[in-house]
């Protein structure tokens, strides 16, 4: 019985998924390797383990939302609102550095809390729900800071010397916003697998009207679940305004669509009920380790747009298909 419960354990569809990931990974690292000479040189990978810190911290976001069933168009301009909320309280108004981020994950939690709101109560599809919570942020951004930076520039902290510190600083070498995206990651997966907040989620994701009548308020629980993703946002927010030391209204969107591809590369089913934090973790590193290397090979933006794309729908296809041979 033992050997047959290793077995099992080895080689069920979610560690296979996070095998092939790695694997995958570890192929990219050794083409761009071998590609470029430019590429596996240490300012190149401060880089993307930079550029991933906050698209991992998005994914993490998401993947609860996913692995619900739902989908979220909105965090990367919420991660932008967040940001210039930031900025707002840093820069314009001079309060203390501790205040602007309690504001940024504040405001990325409460455009998490309306989208789960809309559809928890008012049944609307969570794409459309979130992709208007994407237009009012990326509108509000843009109305707030004037449709300009807002640079951090003399924001001083207790525990930091400048506001920079907070993504581009390093402990022993390891780049904080790179830390911070593994301490997210280690939340992110106790929350999912050693609380009720996580086993809900899967409940919601694989049946979500059995939940339901079981007795569980899936209401309460979808609102949860957006609002944390929401969170995750303001987190994100955070790191990107500290790695430009400004907050850019601009930036924002099309992180979402990076984030999302993260989740389904890494394994979570775009039709919920499964899904894991280490595989969006490699798959945050599979999208920057991608893209970074395409830039080094000089491949036009377009093109790897469209590289991206052709990645999700693959990943897609292959989850579709382990559902049906399951």
């Amino acid at each position: 019985m033992d050997k047959i419960g290793l077995k099992e354990k080895l080689f069920n569809s979610n560690t296979t998924q996070k095998i092939l990931a790695f694997s995958s990974l570890i192929l990219l690292l050794i083409i761009f390797s071998i590609a470029s000479p430019n590429f596996f040189t240490g300012t190149n990978i401060k880089g993307i383990l930079l550029a991933t810190a906050v698209n991992g911290v998005l994914a993490v976001g998401v993947t609860f939302v996913i692995i619900t069933g739902g989908i979220d168009l909105s965090i990367g301009t919420v991660m932008t609102f967040s940001s210039v909320i930031a900025g707002v309280i840093i820069s314009m108004w001079g309060l203390p550095i501790w205040l602007g981020l309690l504001g940024a994950i504040l405001a990325g939690s409460l455009c998490g809390f309306i989208n789960g709101f809309n559809v928890a109560k008012f049944r609307i599809p969570a794409f459309i729900a979130t992709l208007g919570m994407m237009m009012i942020t990326k509108g509000l951004s843009l109305v707030i800071s004037n449709a300009k930076p807002i640079y951090f520039t003399g924001a001083k902290g207790v525990f930091i010397d400048k506001f920079s510190d907070i993504s581009t600083g390093t402990i022993l070498g390891i780049p904080n916003a790179v830390i911070i995206l593994f301490v997210v990651a280690g939340i992110g997966g106790i929350l999912l697998n050693k609380t009720l907040l996580g086993r809900y989620t899967f409940a919601i994701g694989s049946n979500e009207e059995a939940t339901r009548l079981s007795g569980i308020n899936t209401d309460k629980w979808l609102i949860i679940i957006h609002t944390l993703t929401g969170a995750f946002c303001g987190v994100a927010g955070i790191l990107m305004a500290a790695r430009l030391n400004s907050a850019h209204p601009a930036l924002g969107q099309g992180y979402e669509l990076d984030a999302i591809a993260a989740v389904v590369i890494g394994g979570t089913s775009l039709s919920g009920g499964k899904g894991t934090i280490l595989g969006t973790i490699i798959g945050a590193f599979i999208m920057s380790v991608l893209i970074n290397g395409l830039r080094i090979l000089s491949v036009p933006q377009e093109w790897q747009t469209v590289v991206t794309g052709i990645i999700v729908i693959v990943a897609v296809v292959a989850d579709v298909a382990r559902k049906n041979k399951k």
